[in-house]
């Protein structure tokens, strides 16, 4: 909705031609401001929606499928997982394919939209999911937290995994 028809629901031609301009011109910055805000919650409505699509579709490609998993990254994509870094989507999948069975665990997750101006316009969003995960089959094998970032945009009708970056959470020793 522009902010003109906004104002139009709200008043009609004769009472908005009877505020002066100076008023008429703060209720337009008003009405503009109210439509961004309603736009932004969409956003991030949006932004939460996807994420948990996004990591629940991930986490059961890299427990269960991980020899498919350079299908969510873009070519270029970035990972660092526990400071070890990757680029480009099969150095990517190469790299994860190396690592022991898994069994991920989600406990919390976030996610917002990246300003349009920083990504050019291309809708894309930030997912912070942390957890447990499981190294290791059946009882052997090791759980550890970890907190995992993701940058994501859309390419297509498809999500693409930007930059990645994994951190099991050990304790800092002193």
């Amino acid at each position: 909705m522009t902010a003109l028809r906004f104002l139009k629901s709200r008043f009609d031609v004769k009472t908005t031609l009877q505020i002066p301009f100076c008023f008429r011109h703060i209720l337009f910055n008003l009405a503009t401001n109210m439509i961004a805000k309603e736009q932004l919650k969409d956003k991030i409505r949006d932004a939460c929606n996807v994420a948990e699509e996004f990591t629940k579709l991930y986490y059961e490609s890299i427990d269960r499928m991980r020899h498919q998993l350079s299908r969510h990254y873009m070519d270029t994509a970035l990972l660092v997982w526990n400071g070890t870094g990757s680029v480009g989507k099969d150095q990517i999948q190469k790299f994860l394919e190396a690592l022991p069975t898994s069994q991920h665990t989600v406990a919390s997750l976030d996610s917002q939209p990246v300003l349009e101006e920083a990504v050019s316009g291309q809708f894309t969003l930030l997912i912070q999911a942390a957890g447990s995960v499981h190294f290791g089959t059946g009882g052997s094998g090791e759980t550890k937290p970890f907190h995992q970032t993701f940058l994501i945009t859309a390419q297509g009708d498809k999500w693409k995994i930007v930059s990645d970056c994994f951190r099991l959470q050990e304790a800092i020793e002193s």
